[in-house]
């Protein structure tokens, strides 16, 4: 049986920690800065966690963890 692909693109987004959890960056901070508060820019630069009903869509595009 082959090997299954993996997305390419999940693989740039998502990074699956030894956890379990997939981490992801934070979205709305590529352009439009000046209006967005630094406070709000600050919190954005941090990563996130995908959510759990979202978790099995992001496995599935990365067959390999």
């Amino acid at each position: 049986m082959p090997k299954m692909k993996t997305k390419r693109a999940a693989s740039k987004r998502f990074k699956v920690l030894p956890s379990g959890n997939i981490k992801r960056g934070q979205a709305n901070k590529r352009h439009i800065l000046t209006k967005k508060k630094r406070a709000r820019l600050n919190k954005l630069k941090n990563a996130a966690y995908v959510n759990h009903a979202d978790r099995w869509n992001v496995l599935a595009c990365l067959p390999y963890g």
